[in-house]
């Protein structure tokens, strides 16, 4: 008999993947829209009875309330590898599995990383304008050599190792702040360890790669962006809600950056910021971020793209291939990809 599977969050890249494979121990119903406490209450009462497993990516938040809506469900699975949209109490007291994915934008989004940085050092999309607009003449587009840089990693875990490979191939000098300093990136990338102000206070791009945590909550905030180097580059594609974006737009305003690239926000979809204000549950909080991001993005020397430095074809593959090995293997008895 097939597990009856709700898949939320159903993305165009993913669509392929499931008109191009077979799952018979899975019958499955897709939802393009993220689950939350209002769309859960626009399910039909067939599938919150019969579903056992609900598939999630980030933008869903799977509180209590949703929890209870769901009256066989076992299984909560996450197309991330973060979690943090998912409430775990509820699930561990009603014996719900939590799976995730691990590894899957290592090399995309440290190549994503650097797509940012390129664009924004070599004024690319400035300059594209310019032509577009047959304006290029009356501009100076000089950049910079990253052999002639200083970058400035914040959180050294798989994606920022990958991020110090790369950057070693340009040639850069690498300052890396992580409170498990790895020695094998000093050995191979000739990465220097040193506290986050000394970062910084030296390097000529800043760029974060940290899970989102109670201890990394706008761990980049007006203090921090106070220390950093006049002209410098800030990057984030890894958690909004690691930056105060108020305190990014002020020092935007001062002109204290050459550029900056986001590629996530804490709770708006960037590809789609009027929407937001257009949802019913937007709480306050993110309608006023809606307006400092668009604040932002008015700037020319500011990069917003909407959380698409993972999505390449071969990494959405793999977080879909890997969710079903998960689901599989935990439905056999096993605990591969099982979180709690």
């Amino acid at each position: 008999m097939a597990c009856k599977m709700l898949i939320f969050d159903l993305r165009e890249t993913e669509k392929n993947y499931f008109n191009q494979n077979n799952f018979e121990y899975f019958e499955i119903k897709f939802f393009q829209e993220s689950l939350n406490e209002e769309t859960v209450k626009k399910i039909p009462k067939e599938d919150l009875e019969n579903a056992l497993i609900i598939s999630v990516f980030t933008t869903s938040e799977i509180t209590e309330k949703v929890i209870e809506k769901f009256k066989n469900l076992r299984i909560v699975s996450t197309r991330s590898t973060g979690c943090e949209h998912i409430d775990f109490k509820p699930c561990i007291n009603k014996n719900i599995a939590i799976i995730n994915v691990e590894k899957y934008g290592n090399n995309s989004v440290a190549q994503f990383t650097f797509t940012l940085i390129l664009a924004l050092v070599r004024q690319l999309f400035p300059a594209i304008l310019a032509v577009k607009n047959s304006t290029c003449l009356q501009n100076n587009f000089t950049g910079r050599n990253l052999a002639n840089l200083t970058l400035g990693i914040i959180g050294t875990g798989a994606i920022g190792a990958s991020v110090c490979k790369i950057a070693n191939a340009f040639d850069m000098d690498i300052l890396a702040y992580d409170i498990s300093p790895k020695e094998e990136l000093k050995e191979k990338y000739n990465v220097k360890y040193v506290t986050l102000n000394e970062l910084l206070k030296n390097a000529d791009i800043v760029s974060l790669h940290l899970p989102y945590n109670k201890n990394t909550y706008h761990i980049m905030s007006d203090n921090e962006f106070k220390k950093m180097k006049d002209n410098s580059y800030f990057i984030n594609v890894s958690r909004g809600e690691l930056v105060n974006l108020n305190a990014l737009l002020k020092y935007v305003k001062r002109g204290k950056f050459q550029g900056v690239g986001l590629d996530v926000v804490a709770c708006v979809n960037s590809d789609c910021l009027e929407d937001v204000k257009k949802i019913e549950r937007t709480t306050l909080q993110c309608l006023e971020e809606s307006n400092v991001v668009m604040e932002l993005n008015s700037y020319s020397n500011v990069l917003i793209t909407p959380h698409m430095s993972f999505e390449t074809q071969e990494s959405v593959e793999y977080i879909l291939e890997k969710t079903f090995d998960g689901l599989k293997d935990f439905v056999y008895g096993g605990h591969k990809y099982r979180i709690i």
